[in-house]
């Protein structure tokens, strides 16, 4: 069994994998990356051959199988999810593996990012500040099933394709299906109650891109994203709780709109 794997999950005609793929190079050997999709098409092929790197199908599109199937097939210890359109920095893998090493029961190590917008790194905004805020307990308080719930309480601050899981631990782990744009924080929810650490890695250790043609925007101008919200927040308050907190939170939302 390999040590960690890559799987980026691949969907459509992106012209940003091919960054993607690229930076991800810069840090491990393509036997260590594997493309999984349920579009295969001339682009995803073409840079799976250029770069000679595995691709594996599946039959049906969805984000939550997509990403269940991409998890399913990392023969590895550890496995990072990758989105297709984001970039990681060359030290990413090393500073996350050295993170867990020396912690055996991490289920999650996950780092800061930064965002990309119209091609460029921009500062960060204050959806990012909030996160960072939100995420600063974890440096000394990683083991707290309490106090990771408690910051999952008020919102998701983690950043999806920054996370790596630590499969070892994760026993009979995957995303809800019925999901359409959280199905990551729902994802934490739900590790939050296993015994093991939250591992941060404060320092920023990749590029997360923000565009039009993005599952993220999409979702939150279908609406969906709203609805799901207030489905999570219930899940650690009761109703009127959950509506009072869900008044302030969905302003976050503009963060992600270009």
């Amino acid at each position: 069994m390999k040590k960690h794997i890559f799987v980026i999950c691949a969907y459509g005609k992106s012209r940003f994998l091919e960054e993607c793929v690229d930076s991800i190079l810069k840090q491990t050997a393509k036997e260590n990356i594997i493309i999984s999709t349920a579009t295969p098409n001339e682009l995803i092929e073409g840079v799976g051959k250029k770069y000679q790197i595995e691709i594996r199908t599946h039959d049906v599109s969805g984000i939550g199988i997509d990403w269940n199937s991409g998890y399913e097939c990392a023969d590895s210890k550890y496995v990072t999810l990758v989105h297709q359109d984001d970039v990681y920095k060359e030290d990413y893998q090393e500073k996350i593996l050295m993170s867990m090493d020396k912690n055996e029961d991490s289920l999650i190590a996950f780092s800061n990012y930064r965002e990309i917008r119209k091609d460029e790194i921009v500062s960060p905004n204050r959806n990012i500040k909030i996160k960072e805020l939100m995420l600063s307990p974890l440096k000394h308080a990683n083991r707290n099933r309490f106090i990771r719930r408690r910051i999952l309480s008020l919102g998701n601050p983690i950043c999806c394709p920054s996370v790596t899981y630590n499969k070892s631990l994760l026993n009979n782990f995957a995303f809800d299906m019925e999901l359409n744009t959280n199905l990551d924080w729902a994802a934490w929810e739900k590790v939050s109650k296993y015994k093991g650490r939250f591992i941060y890695v404060s320092e920023p250790l990749m590029y997360h891109r923000i565009h039009e043609d993005s599952e993220t925007s999409n979702t939150i101008e279908n609406k969906k994203r709203a609805e799901e919200d207030l489905l999570l927040l219930k899940k650690f308050w009761p109703s009127p709780i959950a509506n009072f907190i869900f008044h302030f939170y969905k302003s976050s939302e503009k963060s992600n709109v270009l």
